[in-house]
């Protein structure tokens, strides 16, 4: 090896690595513009459509996101990578309109969270006061869209949720995983002053050894969301909340005494995307129903074996009350696949003729991370 080869290169000064850097961010800039009109000239071919809802294909977007993180070599991480591409398209979409997503509010919780990462902030986020009222909201066209939990990964199933399925025409069209950090915020900042906590009571389960091994005799008052519980506990200074840093500080409570404080570090809220219509494949589907059983012998092997027998894999399955007759009950099944494919529906053809009905629920791409 000749001693020119083994010569590194020289580094760059401060000025010049600055002037890179200013010479990429042009580029980058120009083709976001540039990406942008090529957006709003897919609108122009899709022709006079009435809304903005009528422009989204979260089938589209899951595609690209995909190949952000197929792309990705490094050094960013495929979250920041698929956070910044989410950006980019959500003001893409809001030159058309912005896209209304109902969420359940108020301002600060983590649903408002699972908003921003899936739809980012280009879109109109809309407070509401309960799941219902969330799911009424998108049945009346009032918002677009809605985004609501509907299980925790220590805590389990939230059953409204569920429940409002039992009876709502809306069509499942997207998830969100968040991953979910529990704080515990005051006015003060100081544990020893704190006589209470108030915090919502799922919010209180996913910290219960932490509260026991820390504050065993403090009064814990829930309350119907985490931004309620920062907004109460701003107004004393031996109150406080077990919330998001967001909520904190939206209300006001800058000081975070301590966290994260959740039980398990893997802490994460599932999220799912309510709209009026099942979208497209994207090619990495799930699909979700609700099969009422008939009361008799094997009911539960007749609901699951015609899945097994067409390969399609079951994500979750979970019981509950059906309300249309006393110990009768309803399966809500996740199931590995769209609506569409031919297995999915051979087996759903099988499954008929052995249930009392069965209710689609959704085919929606599988969250990006």
């Amino acid at each position: 090896m000749s001693d020119s080869e083994n010569c590194t290169q020289p580094a760059l000064n401060l000025a010049d690595v600055r002037s890179r850097i200013d010479g990429i961010d042009r580029s980058i800039q120009s083709l976001i513009a540039e990406r942008a009109r090529f957006a709003h000239q897919v609108g122009l071919a899709k022709g006079p459509l009435s809304a903005a809802v009528d422009y989204y294909r979260p089938e589209r977007e899951a595609q690209v996101l995909r190949m952000v993180v197929d792309r990705n070599e490094g050094p960013l991480s495929d979250e920041v990578l698929v956070h910044v591409f989410r950006e980019i398209m959500s003001a893409c979409l809001a030159q058309q309109e912005p896209l209304k997503i109902g969420y359940l509010g108020p301002e600060g919780t983590f649903s408002q969270q699972a908003v921003l990462k899936h739809f980012g902030r280009s879109a109109h986020g809309q407070p509401m006061a309960s799941i219902e009222e969330v799911f009424q909201e998108v049945e009346n066209g009032n918002a677009d869209f809605g985004v609501v939990p509907v299980e925790n990964s220590g805590q389990g199933t939230i059953q409204i949720t569920l429940d409002m399925f039992l009876t709502s025409s809306l069509k499942i069209c997207g998830e969100v995983e968040l991953r979910v950090h529990q704080y515990l915020l005051s006015r003060s900042g100081r544990i020893e002053d704190i006589e209470r906590i108030y915090s919502h009571p799922q919010s209180f389960a996913q910290t219960q050894a932490w509260l026991r091994g820390n504050l065993p005799k403090v009064e814990k008052l829930p309350v119907s969301s985490n931004a309620e519980a920062a907004r109460r506990a701003r107004n004393a200074d031996d109150a406080a909340a077990i919330a998001g840093e967001s909520a904190g500080l939206v209300y006001g409570l800058k000081k975070v005494i301590t966290g994260p404080i959740e039980d398990h570090a893997d802490n994460t809220t599932r999220f799912l995307v309510l709209g009026r219509q099942v979208f497209p494949p994207s090619g990495h589907d799930r699909t979700s129903v609700l099969v009422f059983i008939k009361d008799q012998p094997g009911a539960l092997f007749n609901v699951l074996s015609p899945f097994a027998r067409h390969g399609i894999s079951m994500n979750r399955i979970e019981s509950r009350p059906s309300h249309q007759a006393k110990w009768e009950y309803a399966f809500f099944i996740d199931l590995a696949g769209h609506i569409d494919d031919e297995p999915m529906q051979k087996a759903l053809q099988e499954l008929d003729a052995h249930v009392a009905q069965i209710k689609v629920l959704g085919s929606y791409p599988v969250a990006v991370p």
